[in-house]
């Protein structure tokens, strides 16, 4: 679970609210028809852009901003360094009954027991690195998209909201609630934007970016272990993936 994504939602959510609540009625910003304009266009403009599965995939793909484990490098060195060890004085053979805690370092121990030659483990590790690239970018590139379309359907609702007060002046006390509905969508767009899918598209780079340096730690670290580096020169070689000051010390 990721504390900071969800303590910001729900803090960015909470001020907006007590905003509203300080001066005057909540019921006042909300409106139905405001809401499936704003809700219904992003939405089902957003599906356009994308294939069905695509599009159903991108919001699984926002649970990860919310729920993600991240796995400290320094965790991946100091057991990738006993693997090596181990290896090194039994054989890659003894590592087959080796308990890994991360999956793709435990893949990439498989193949190298398995007997596979270097290059083709390298390519198979890197094209498992693409593919997990590849559908967080397309999970990305939607939720981009509902930053770009929400405040754009909330100005449309806006337009519309115009127009329809607009048709009907021959009552002037109604033209400043009509007006005040007219740019609910507006606010909506802009909610939608910039509390929920800005921060979301941030944050699911962030996560993309930590987990593929550490599967290419891992990817260093079954490379090197297939030539038979020295374990200390590996430690010294994988510590270039974490800060000089949070770097284990041989």
């Amino acid at each position: 679970m990721d504390i900071a994504t969800i303590l910001g939602f729900v803090l960015g959510v909470a001020i907006v609210a007590s905003a509203i609540l300080m001066g005057g009625s909540i019921m006042l910003f909300i409106d139905v028809p405001s809401l499936l304009l704003v809700f219904g266009g992003t939405f089902g403009t957003s599906l356009m852009r994308l294939p069905m599965a695509d599009f159903l995939r991108s919001f699984a793909v926002v649970g990860r901003a919310f729920f993600n484990k991240r796995t400290n490098p320094s965790v991946l060195i100091e057991e990738a360094v006993t693997l090596a060890d181990m290896a090194r004085k039994n054989g890659l053979l003894a590592l087959e009954s080796a308990e890994v805690s991360d999956p793709f370092m435990q893949k990439g121990i498989q193949l190298c027991v398995d007997g596979y030659n270097p290059e083709f483990v390298k390519n198979l590790l890197r094209q498992d690195i693409d593919q997990m690239v590849s559908r967080n970018e397309v999970g990305q590139s939607m939720w981009k998209g509902v930053a770009d379309l929400a405040p754009a359907m909330g100005m449309i609702g806006t337009l519309v909201g115009l127009v329809q007060m607009l048709a009907n002046m021959s009552d002037p006390s109604s033209v400043g609630p009509a007006m005040a509905v007219a740019l609910l969508t507006t606010l909506y767009g802009a909610l939608i934007a910039n509390v929920f899918a800005l921060p979301i598209i941030d944050k699911l780079a962030s996560v993309l970016n930590y987990e593929k340096a550490n599967k290419e730690l891992v990817m260093d670290f079954i490379a090197n272990l297939q030539e038979g580096t020295n374990p200390k020169v590996l430690r010294n070689l994988l510590n270039t993936y974490i800060p000089e000051k949070k770097r284990l010390e041989e």
